[in-house]
């Protein structure tokens, strides 16, 4: 019988060898979810005697990592803004970068409509329908993508969260117009596909070979999906409403523009923690 260290150490070795960076923490990870317990727990347990069935297995899961195949895949959960996810091949893997998207909305709406009816289209596993959501406890959200598998993954994690009395999904495509009585919204919010299309084949292979390549592709050059939103869903935002962009690097101009000549009365970004500016907002 072997301890919860002992596995811990044998998987942080295999992992170190693999050049795997962050080894330690992912051991950790890898480790705790085999075993149905919290970071915390594992830590708290560490000298206790675990089973072989834990043992298997966690090291099938660093197998799995070693391979390749991202963390959050392996694990099956992810974390975005404070919050718990569950994370599948069906949708993309949160990304830090789009926390931004998240507190431009708490931003916009804490004081001044913080009983918002707010959509998330392209919404993949539900973040940012669940953070916006956590955040602005009077809120609704309606979460809206294309992928059946998708939004079944957004289900289960607004269920997970608490969320299912203010926040619902809906099947649509955002480059063609939207379902009827849909109703109107404060705010749309949308984290679109917006890598080129030839550039997919240059992306990591962590991502190129694991990633949903549907949930990433933006067409030809990347603004396919901002194009058809501004053109078909616009048309829901309530007067004074607002529409905000989460955008590729140096794609916010482009996407600036295209605002203003949908008759959006201004246009104004926010930076990421690069620098780079990755959300644009459009004010009605």
């Amino acid at each position: 019988m072997k301890t919860y260290n002992d596995i811990y150490l044998e998987i942080r070795n295999m992992l170190r060898s693999a050049g795997i960076e962050t080894y330690s923490q992912e051991a950790r990870l890898i480790v705790s979810c085999a075993s149905g317990k919290s970071p915390q727990e594992f830590l708290r347990d560490l000298r206790l005697y675990t089973s072989p069935s834990v043992e298997k297995k966690a090291l099938e899961s660093a197998e799995r990592r070693m391979a390749g195949e991202p963390i959050a895949y392996v694990l099956g959960e992810w974390e975005f803004y404070g919050l718990p996810l569950y994370v599948t091949k069906d949708v993309l893997i949160p990304r830090a970068d789009t926390e931004i998207i998240v507190e431009t909305a708490v931003d916009l709406l804490t004081g001044s409509k913080m009983d918002a009816r707010i959509l998330d289209l392209c919404c993949g596993s539900g973040c940012i329908t669940c953070a916006v959501a956590h955040e602005l406890p009077a809120s609704r959200v309606i979460a809206v993508d294309i992928s059946h598998a998708a939004l079944e993954i957004c289900r289960k994690n607004i269920a997970l969260n608490k969320l299912s009395s203010r926040a619902i999904c809906m099947q649509a495509d955002a480059t063609m117009n939207p379902p009827a009585s849909l109703g109107a919204f404060d705010m749309i919010i949308s984290n679109p596909p917006y890598i080129t299309t030839s550039e997919i084949a240059d992306l990591d292979s962590s991502v190129r070979n694991y990633e949903p390549i549907w949930a990433l592709d933006g067409g030809e050059d990347g603004l396919k999906f901002y194009r058809g939103i501004i053109k078909y869903w616009k048309s829901l935002l309530k007067p004074d409403g607002c529409i905000l962009f989460e955008v590729g690097e140096g794609q916010a101009e482009a996407v600036g523009e295209m605002l203003l000549s949908a008759g959006f009365r201004s246009v104004s970004y926010r930076k990421d923690t690069l620098g780079t500016d990755r959300v644009v907002i459009g004010s009605y």
